[in-house]
């Protein structure tokens, strides 16, 4: 099994990149995130998951573990194959993922192309009990804000109905509430939410 590869990024396309180690070219499938981290003509290295069938061998590669983990996670779903669990990795980062799924947010899963209302309540079900023990990625800390109420929980509607992610747009909310102070409208939480989102 390969399990990691290191050499020079020969080149990039749609979900691929190709991987030249000692003139061996290795095609491997990847997330827009792990190959906007990969400059052609560099030196890089990506953690491989290997999977073997019949008919092919095939190599995904990732720029760090979290998203790895996550990857061999979402594919335990049933429904969820290879191409969907980088769909989904491609549209949300490990740590918008567990946001989204403590928080029940199904809106933001079916962003990921192939990924369904059917599949989103599927994921949902089947990851909220072990998302808080996976890895966030790099930089990230694994605590979340606790659960939106009140005034916060309809701006956070509000923003997330403009297409905001939810995990963006409660930070933002956060913030305009620590400047507004105690009681403050809706109307002005969302004004100073939209402000600090267009920072």
């Amino acid at each position: 099994m390969i399990a990691k590869l290191t050499g020079r990024i020969e080149a990039l396309e749609l979900g691929s990149c190709i991987v030249d180690v000692n003139g061996v070219g290795y095609l491997v499938h990847a997330s827009t995130r792990t190959l906007s981290a990969l400059p052609v003509g560099t030196i890089g290295s990506l953690l491989i998951e290997t999977q073997v069938r019949e008919d092919a061998i095939t190599l995904f590669g990732f720029f760090e573990s979290a998203e790895r983990d996550w990857f061999r996670l979402l594919t335990t779903v049933q429904g969820v194959g290879s191409k969907v669990a980088l769909s989904i990795l491609s549209a949300l980062s490990p740590r918008d993922l567990i946001a989204a799924i403590q928080a029940g947010d199904r809106g933001s899963l079916t962003r990921a192309s192939g990924v369904g209302a059917k599949l989103a309540v599927r994921l949902l079900t089947e990851l909220r009990e072990k998302a808080g023990a996976m890895p966030t990625g790099i930089g990230f800390s694994p605590v979340l804000p606790p659960p939106a109420v009140g005034v916060e929980a309809d701006a956070l509607s509000a923003l997330v109905n403009l297409g905001y992610r939810r995990a963006e747009a409660q930070s933002a909310i956060a913030k305009a509430l620590d400047r507004l102070g105690d009681a403050p409208s809706i109307d002005a939480v969302i004004r100073e939410g939209l402000k600090e989102l267009a920072r």
